[in-house]
C-alpha cells in the first residue's frame, strides 16, 4: 500500500515548501479566499464520508462506521461552520486600550498569517486530528503541509489524493509516507509546526523544529485520572468512564487512563463497568461496534500491560471470554478492569492507549490530588460527584490539558474551549478562536497622534524633561 502513497511533486516536500514560502510572503488571503478554501475541505469531507469511513476501518482492522462519524466526522464539520461563521470577527484588527500618557495615541492588534504550517498527523483519529489543526492554519491565512502517518496507510492515500483533487499544492499538501520523509518533513524550517502523538516523539519533534526556531504546538498525551468521588452515583459513573475508555478502544489521547476510588467501592464500580461493556459492546469479538488495536505491535503490548499487572497481584476483570483466539485474530482486545492497581505496575506508569482501565484506591479527595500531582500534568481529568466543595479543591489543586465534570471528553468538542496540554501532556492550544490567535501573529501597531507630546522626550535633556518624567511617574 504504501507504493501507491508518493511524495508529491517533482522536486519533492522541499519545492512545494519553497514555492509556498514565496507565496505566503507575497500576500495574505482574503476573507473570501479563506472561506473558499474552508468550503472545499468542508465539500471534500462531506464528499467522502463514506470513503473515509472504509478505509479507516480497513486500516485498523475493524472500525465501526458510526463511531468515525460521530468521533472524526462530525466534529470536523462543525468545526468548519464556527469557523467560516466568525472568521470576519476573527480577522479584524483588535481595538486595545490605550493608557493615557499616550493620548489621544490608538493601539490596534492586527491578526496576520505566520506563514506555512506543517502538520505531523497520528493514527488514531487520522481524519479528525488531520484536518482540525488544518482548518484553523487555513482560517488563519496559512499554507498548509501535512504529514500523515504510515499506520493508516489506506487513509493516508486516500486523503492525499482527495486534497490534490481539490487544492493546490502550495495551498494544502499531503506528503508520503514512505523512507525518510519524517526526518526530511520535520527539518523544514516552517513558521509553526503541529504535532499529535507521544511525548517521547513529540520531544523528538520539538527539537527538530527548535533547530530552525520553529514555534510548535504539541497535543500529546499522558495518563489521564478519572476521580469517583464519594458523592457519585457509581452506576452512572461507571457507564460514562466506560464509553469514554472503550471509544476507539481506548485509542483516544484523552480517554480517562485509570480510576481513583474510595477503597470500599472499588469493586462496586468495576462490576457496574463490567455490566456496562456488556451492554454497550457484548461479549463477542464479532461486535462491529467495537474497534481494533492498530496492530499487532500494540496489541502485544497490551497484553503485557496485563500479565505485569497479574503477577503483581492485581484482579483481572473481564466481560468477554479473553481464551477466545478470535479476540486476537481480529486484533480487538477485551475490554479489561485491573481492580487492585498498585503503583509498581506498568499500567500505572506508561500511558495505555487501549482498552484497559486499571482502578487504584485513594480514599480521600486529598489523596488523590496527591497522587496526580505527583505525575507528569494530565492531557485531562474528570472528576465524577454532586459536592461542589470536593470538585473545587480538585479543579484548583490539580493542572491538567482540561476537565469534563460528570462525564468523559466532552470538554474536547466545545468550539469555544481551548484544547491542549500542559507540561509533558503537551504545549500550545487550537480549536476554534484559540486555533486562528495561535497559527496568527497578532501583531501590535502603534497610531501616534500629532496631538502627543512625546517628542517632549528628546534630548537635549533639561528641566522641561524633567518635569515630565514627573508627569509619568505620577501616573504609572
Amino acid at each position: 500500500m504504501n507504493q501507491a502513497l508518493r511524495n508529491p511533486a517533482a522536486g519533492g516536500i522541499e519545492d512545494v515548501f519553497r514555492r509556498a514560502v514565496a507565496l505566503s510572503r507575497a500576500a495574505s488571503p482574503t476573507l473570501a479566499e479563506r472561506r473558499d478554501r474552508l468550503a472545499r475541505l468542508r465539500a471534500l469531507v462531506v464528499e467522502n464520508e463514506t470513503r473515509f469511513a472504509e478505509v479507516i476501518s480497513a486500516d485498523f482492522g475493524n472500525r465501526s462506521s458510526t463511531e468515525t462519524l460521530i468521533a472524526e466526522t462530525l466534529f470536523l464539520l462543525a468545526e468548519i461552520k464556527h469557523a467560516t461563521k466568525n472568521l470576519s470577527r476573527w480577522m479584524a484588527p483588535k481595538h486595545v486600550a490605550t493608557e493615557l500618557q499616550y493620548f489621544p495615541a490608538k493601539n490596534k492588534l492586527l491578526p496576520q498569517p505566520l506563514g506555512v504550517v506543517g502538520i505531523i498527523a497520528p493514527w488514531n483519529y487520522p481524519l479528525q486530528l488531520t484536518l482540525a489543526p488544518t482548518i484553523a492554519a487555513i482560517a488563519a491565512g496559512n499554507r498548509v503541509m501535512i504529514k500523515p502517518s504510515e499506520l493508516v496507510p489506506h487513509f493516508s492515500a486516500l486523503l492525499q489524493k482527495l486534497i490534490a483533487d481539490k487544492f493546490d499544492d502550495t495551498e494544502l499538501m499531503v506528503t508520503g509516507i514512505d523512507g525518510d520523509i519524517s526526518e526530511r518533513f520535520a527539518a523544514l524550517p516552517f513558521d509553526h509546526l503541529i504535532f499529535t502523538g507521544s511525548t517521547r516523539v513529540g520531544r523528538l519533534v520539538a527539537e527538530a523544529a527548535g533547530r530552525n526556531l520553529t514555534p510548535v504546538t504539541l497535543e500529546l498525551g499522558g495518563k489521564s485520572p478519572a476521580i469517583i468521588d464519594r458523592s457519585a452515583d457509581i452506576a452512572e459513573a461507571a457507564e460514562r468512564i466506560v464509553y469514554g475508555k472503550l471509544m476507539n478502544a481506548g485509542q483516544t489521547c484523552i480517554a480517562p487512563d485509570y480510576v481513583l476510588i474510595a477503597r470500599g467501592r472499588a469493586d462496586e464500580f468495576v462490576a457496574k463497568a463490567n455490566s456496562a461493556v456488556a451492554r454497550m459492546f457484548g461479549t463477542s469479538p464479532d461486535n462491529k461496534d467495537y474497534t481494533s488495536i492498530v496492530s499487532d505491535k500494540h496489541y502485544a503490548r497490551l497484553e503485557g500491560l496485563v500479565q505485569d499487572a497479574a503477577a503483581r497481584g492485581a484482579k483481572i476483570v473481564q466481560a468477554a471470554k479473553p481464551d477466545d483466539p478470535a479476540w486476537k485474530a481480529k486484533r480487538k482486545f477485551p475490554p479489561t478492569f485491573i481492580n487492585g492497581a498498585t503503583t509498581d505496575m506498568k499500567v500505572m506508569q506508561e500511558e495505555i492507549f487501549g482498552p484497559i482501565l486499571p482502578v487504584f484506591a485513594c480514599d480521600t479527595t486529598d489523596a488523590a490530588i496527591d497522587h496526580i500531582n505527583a505525575h507528569d500534568r494530565p492531557l485531562a481529568l474528570y472528576w465524577f460527584g454532586k459536592d461542589d466543595a470536593a470538585r473545587d479543591q480538585v479543579l484548583t489543586r490539580t493542572v491538567s490539558g482540561g476537565v469534563t465534570v460528570n462525564d468523559c471528553l466532552f470538554h474536547f468538542v466545545q468550539a469555544n474551549q481551548p484544547m491542549g496540554g500542559v507540561g509533558a501532556s503537551g504545549i500550545g492550544a487550537y480549536h476554534g478562536e484559540w486555533g486562528f490567535r495561535g497559527l496568527s501573529k497578532m501583531k501590535p501597531v502603534f497610531y501616534r497622534s500629532p496631538f502627543n507630546r512625546l517628542a517632549d522626550l528628546y534630548p537635549p535633556y533639561g528641566g522641561k524633561i524633567a518635569r515630565l518624567i514627573k508627569l509619568l511617574r505620577f501616573m504609572s
